[in-house]
């Protein structure tokens, strides 16, 4: 029985535990023996099995006497290690934060335990999120669960690779990630999974271990769309903690997947077809239009000039922002501190042994950007681009509902083989960057497997706070793709 269980995804859980089939204790012990078994991923850093019983105890009891807390209540779910986590170690990923244990509750981490959510632990990251390939943890790879492939262990992307990794490999229904330039989507598509970027503003900020700010946003990871649909229901709402949390109604995601795409406008933007952009993704790209149109959707082409700028411009905005938000890592308040003869040193030294190579590499770009001589000639320039492509989106959504892209240029690649080559590490993002630049919905869904057997996932795009139109669009997708396939070979 207890593998069974640990197939199940929330909405078949959330039936399960409802019909008295089995309890959610027995769901929890299920996936506490399957991450057990399963520690050579290192998809976590920090396991909860004390807490996951606890909480399934408390639900079973709620169960009995005729009460629910909420819609994820006895549903287990890993939560990404960005999330502070009230008693429990919250690292980022890097050595700099050992030993900090929050005496708070991030908001997407408390709402998720509000509405009976069971925490199965902390998963691995890249560090501080900065990263597309879960390498560069303090913590080590995550090893993507579709492999070893020809004896290569795989990356699941980055920076959500331990929740990804966690979500495929059966050892989680689901899980929280963190997206600021495609760190849900990304891994999500290379791991064969649903993953989904909300609206900026639409999940609270507040706890979460900050990256850069304009841009960082919560999200689901699951295996279907409509999984996807009922935790973000149970993950958004304005919350007053964060200044950037938008005041909007909180609509039912999962009521808007009613199959039905009959005169909806698709658009398909010239400008993703990048030089040297693999034949499969090409193709996949293909049938994605097909399956659109055939459900009744009308494909219309639109145009997104500035896509081209959209990587560098992310690469000046996104560290510039990293270098303010981790001057905060000093050795003095919490975490590491490596000493020294002066407090400068002691600066120094921590910040040198604490912080990884990509974490000083971005701080360091953040930092030059932003000098004297340099502000109006990068980071200036670079915000203006910025909002030249959010423009572009709101040009593009006067005659197109939904945007339909590839999410990633490639299937998982091994673990080491780009490590070398920051800029090809980089170009991971060049589907995803734009969309969260502007700020919008997005959301990768499983659609098909490469030349390797691998997955690859197709990317829609949304209005700003239309994920509903988004998740009716993404449900369609996923029913025409068909996508059974799991790690292993397995169906």
């Amino acid at each position: 029985m207890s593998a069974a269980l640990t197939d199940l995804g929330i909405a078949q859980a959330r039936a399960g535990l409802a019909s008295g089939a089995f309890s959610a204790v027995e769901l929890a012990e299920a996936h506490i023996r399957a991450i057990e078994g399963a520690r050579d991923l290192n998809a976590f850093i920090t396991e909860t099995p004390d807490i996951a019983l606890a909480r399934a105890k408390d639900s079973d009891a709620r169960r009995a006497k005729g009460e629910t807390r909420g819609p994820m209540d006895g549903v287990p779910v890993a939560v990404k290690d960005l999330f502070c986590t009230e008693g429990v170690p919250t690292s980022a990923g890097s050595h700099i934060l050992d030993g900090f244990t929050p005496t708070y509750e991030s908001t997407v981490s408390a709402k998720l335990r509000d509405a009976g959510a069971v925490m199965l632990g902390k998963t691995n990251l890249d560090e501080f999120a900065m990263g597309s390939s879960n390498i560069t943890s303090y913590h080590g790879p995550v090893h993507n669960p579709w492999g070893p492939k020809d004896g290569l262990e795989l990356v699941p992307g980055g920076s959500s690779g331990g929740s990804a990794a966690a979500v495929a490999g059966r050892l989680a229904p689901c899980a929280t990630g963190t997206d600021t330039g495609g760190s849900i989507r990304q891994p999500a598509s290379f791991c064969g999974i649903v993953g989904m970027k909300p609206t900026y503003g639409r999940c609270s900020r507040w706890g979460i271990v900050a990256f850069a700010s304009s841009l960082d946003q919560a999200g689901p990871m699951t295996r279907s769309v409509e999984d996807a649909a009922i935790m973000l229901g149970a993950m958004v709402g304005h919350d007053p903690r964060d200044s950037t949390s938008a005041p909007v109604e909180v609509p039912d995601f999962a009521g808007a997947l009613t199959g039905n795409i009959r005169g909806l406008r698709v658009g398909i933007p010239a400008e993703y077809r990048i030089d040297g952009m693999p034949g499969e993704i090409e193709a996949l790209w293909q049938d994605g239009v097909a399956w659109l149109k055939d459900a009744g959707a009308e494909v219309v082409d639109v145009s997104l000039p500035h896509t081209r700028y959209a990587l560098p411009t992310y690469y000046i905005v996104a560290p510039a922002e990293a270098s303010s938000n981790l001057a905060r890592y000093d050795g003095v308040r919490f975490g590491l501190r490596v000493p020294g003869e002066s407090l400068d040193e002691m600066y120094e030294n921590t910040r040198g042994e604490g912080f990884g190579a990509e974490v000083r590499r971005r701080v360091l770009i953040g930092t030059y950007v932003l000098s004297a001589g340099y502000y109006d000639a990068y980071y200036l320039k670079a915000q203006k681009v910025r909002t030249l492509i959010a423009r572009d989106f709101e040009n593009a959504f006067e005659t197109a509902d939904v945007i339909l892209t590839p999410t990633a240029p490639s299937e998982a690649f091994a673990v080491g083989e780009k490590m070398d080559d920051p800029v090809a590490m980089y170009l991971n993002d060049v589907f995803t960057v734009p969309a969260s630049l502007a700020g919008l919905p997005a959301i990768s869904v499983p659609a098909g497997l490469g030349a390797g057997g691998l997955p690859l996932g197709l990317h829609l795009i949304g209005r700003p706070f239309d994920e509903e139109t988004m998740f009716r669009t993404a449900g369609v997708l996923e029913s025409a793709a068909g996508f059974t396939a799991r790690p292993g070979g397995g169906l």
